[in-house]
């Protein structure tokens, strides 16, 4: 009885299988969806991490010693070029300024005398009356006392630039820091420890790492013109660290004239206006840098393409016979959902996107546009096509 059974078993499953060809056989070649290769330009953007950092950084120092009398700011707040931020005790300063215009005066007093007797040698010199020694000491004199109101004039000069650096003011404008120092602190000139920090925040800069090797294809794609730019220099756009856009375009300012060895990458540093001061310095970002434009760009879905054993990119598209046959394309970069095919596919070419996956090169299929999302059920056609299929079996039942 149980060999019965099973012989019974292969039966049904062979008729089965049979029923199953003839039904395949009675629905002619299957069903298969295509997308029409077309030319078109195509705006290409890379994405790469980056990180904020001001346009302009001073370190406020002192330039005299003293004592702090007076900060003159408030922390974290706009600041203009020449404010005052500090002042520093300024007596001894002063007193010094009043010392150097004394000498000065006294210099002044004794250049009329030298001159003056310079001039009476020279009188008497020409009779004879002194000797030549003579003459010449006193024009000597006379030169000496206008050297000597040079010096003490330049004197007077140094000093008072020291009484106007016991007011501290910023050397740029931006948002200063917090201050390091309060008031009756003492100070040096030329301290290593910075009082405060000013800060320009609009624009500020954008430090982007980029691979060496991405930078030489895009500069040989632009020599070449296989990318298109309209004002000569790249658009970056930022997405922020928590996902938003930031709304201002910038653009690129340079790109570093080395290659770090350890990481093989470049510095690309963009500019951006920050007139509402969202960007700050250390934020990390994602710059999206729009390299150009490609000119009539070859585009075909990723789910088109496959990879056979040897890693190839290929397609199947549908021969002038009706029939499927392969193609190995090269696509190196994706553009939103499909791929830029720099070879292996022409304009007018008929990429299947659905319905190949288990048809053998040479079947003859029957070949209906791809249109995705785009039926009056809200379905997609893959699925229509099934549900035809069904219901003609059912009929056919």
């Amino acid at each position: 009885m149980k060999k019965f059974a099973l012989f019974a078993g292969l039966a049904l499953l062979l008729a089965g299988c049979g029923g199953s060809q003839g039904q395949q056989q009675a629905g002619g070649p299957p069903q298969v969806f295509y997308q029409t290769v077309k030319a078109q330009d195509v705006t290409l953007d890379t994405e790469l991490p980056g990180r904020t950092s001001a346009y302009e950084v001073s370190d406020v120092r002192p330039q005299v010693s003293g004592i702090i009398t007076a900060r003159l700011f408030q922390e974290g707040e706009m600041v203009g070029r020449g404010q005052p931020l500090y002042r520093i005790d300024s007596a001894p300063y002063a007193a010094q300024v009043a010392s150097a215009r004394a000498a000065l005066a006294r210099a002044q007093a004794s250049i009329a005398s030298s001159e003056a007797l310079a001039r009476r040698y020279g009188e008497l010199v020409e009779i004879n009356a002194i000797s030549r020694q003579e003459y010449d000491n006193a024009v000597a004199a006379a030169t000496q006392a206008k050297a000597e109101v040079a010096a003490q004039r330049a004197a007077l000069q140094s000093a008072q630039i020291d009484l106007s650096r016991t007011t501290i003011r910023a050397p740029i404008a931006g948002r200063i820091g917090r201050s390091a120092y309060t008031t009756g602190a003492l100070v040096t000139a030329s301290q290593p420890d910075a009082l405060a920090t000013i800060q320009r925040l609009d624009p500020v800069y954008v430090d982007i790492q980029q691979s060496s090797a991405d930078i030489l294809r895009l500069r040989r794609q632009l020599t070449s013109g296989d990318l298109l730019r309209e004002d000569g220099a790249a658009r970056v756009r930022l997405i922020l660290e928590d996902g938003t856009t930031y709304p201002i375009e910038g653009t690129m300012k340079f790109t570093d004239v080395s290659v770090d060895p350890s990481s093989g990458s470049q510095v690309i540093r963009a500019v951006f206006a920050n007139p509402q001061g969202l960007l700050l310095p250390g934020m990390f970002v994602r710059a999206q840098i729009i390299e150009g434009t490609r000119q009539n760009a070859i585009l075909v879905s990723q789910r088109a393409v496959s990879r056979d054993a040897k890693g190839n990119a290929t397609v199947m598209v549908v021969g002038a016979d009706g029939k499927l046959a392969p193609r190995t394309i090269v696509a190196n970069r994706t553009f939103g959902q499909d791929w830029i095919v720099e070879s292996g596919l022409q304009p007018g070419d008929k990429v299947i996107v659905e319905g190949a996956q288990n048809l053998q090169p040479g079947t003859p299929v029957q070949a209906a546009p791809y249109k995705e999302n785009a039926s009056p059920q809200g379905g997609n056609p893959q699925a229509n096509a099934a549900q035809g299929a069904q219901g003609g079996a059912e009929k056919a039942e």
